[in-house]
């Protein structure tokens, strides 16, 4: 444990340069007074760090001096790809090891690289969840994260819409972050693969043994084919409306940018008033006529009919409510 937190401290004063006590001891969650400890100890073993003293002091390693210890280990080169993404790596039980891979790499970049990569991480973050929703709660995460590693079989419960569960045993290959939704691409033993979202696992167990992965699977394909078929699963049915000028925007961010930039692009001239009539997919016409009222009076349903029909029931209970 102390030799890890050694090399970790050395590591930290290679890749920032000078550092504080109280800096270094906030890094390695240790107290000011083991930070002077590791310190002696490093210049005991003959490593350069000396301390400048004063308010603006701090420990330094002599200049032009790098250590080769930098090599990663399996599980912090596993995690390396996680080094951007705090929260799910945190997730999947790996913050750790992706702080301690980005550490290292950091150390052993020179001078010009490794300030560039430094500004990098202070300037851009990814945060994954969208606008007004927050991350599924996932208990399950880590131990399938284990099992898909692992290649273990696993036995859960899971919701499925609706208030049904159900069980069933499964060879988990792949997870996927999408949205802040973890999905988890499985099979059964002698099923294809589907998809499951993590949030929705009840109960998880797993099973002894070893599952053997399926020669040549893709996840990456697998999901931009899953996530092809699943738009054109969720589209059941179109509605041809009338959008008013400057309502482009709005509309986009109700029903998706890339569905109304088709409708858009397949739409005819303007009329008179600045008005285009538009085709679009909706999942189906109960939902379709809530996502339109959000419009307002900047669009107006043309067909079909039974949806016209559910707008002006709505706004009718509308106008009943508030007179």
């Amino acid at each position: 444990m102390r030799a890890s937190r050694l090399l970790s401290l050395l590591l930290l004063l290679q890749a920032r340069g000078r550092m504080t006590a109280t800096e270094l001891a906030e890094e390695l969650e240790v107290s000011v007074r083991t930070v002077y400890r590791d310190v002696e100890a490093l210049s005991a073993a003959g490593v350069p760090v000396y301390a400048d003293r004063g308010p603006t002091g701090g420990y330094q390693l002599l200049d032009g001096y790098r250590t080769r210890l930098t090599g990663l280990t399996a599980e912090e080169a596993s995690s390396l790809f996680l080094a951007a993404l705090p929260g799910p790596a945190a997730e999947l039980g790996l913050a750790d090891l992706a702080a301690n891979a980005e550490l290292k790499v950091l150390a052993a970049l020179p001078p010009e690289p490794r300030s560039h990569a430094s500004r990098v991480r202070e300037r851009f973050l990814l945060d994954v969840p969208g606008w007004y929703r927050a991350s599924d709660d996932v208990p399950h995460l880590s131990a399938v994260a284990d099992a898909v590693w692992e290649q273990r079989p696993l036995r859960m419960t899971y919701r499925r819409w609706g208030p049904r569960e159900v069980e069933r045993v499964i060879h988990p290959y792949g997870l996927v972050l999408k949205g802040g939704s973890w999905y988890l691409v499985a099979a059964p033993p002698d099923g294809d693969p589907r998809t499951y979202r993590v949030a929705r696992i009840l109960t998880l167990e797993a099973l002894p043994g070893a599952f053997q992965r399926p020669e040549g699977f893709d996840l990456e394909a697998f999901w931009r084919q899953y996530a092809k078929e699943f738009r054109e699963r969720m589209y059941t049915a179109e509605a041809v409306v009338r959008l008013a000028p400057g309502m482009d925007d709005l509309l986009a961010y109700t029903m998706g940018a890339d569905v109304v930039a088709g409708a858009l692009t397949a739409a005819g001239e303007p009329d008179a008033e600045g008005w285009r009539t538009l085709t679009l997919p909706v999942e189906s016409l109960t939902h379709a006529r809530w996502l339109l009222l959000r419009l307002g009076a900047g669009v107006e349903v043309l067909e079909p009919p039974e949806l016209r029909a559910l707008m002006a029931e709505a706004v009718a209970e509308l106008g009943k409510l508030y007179g």
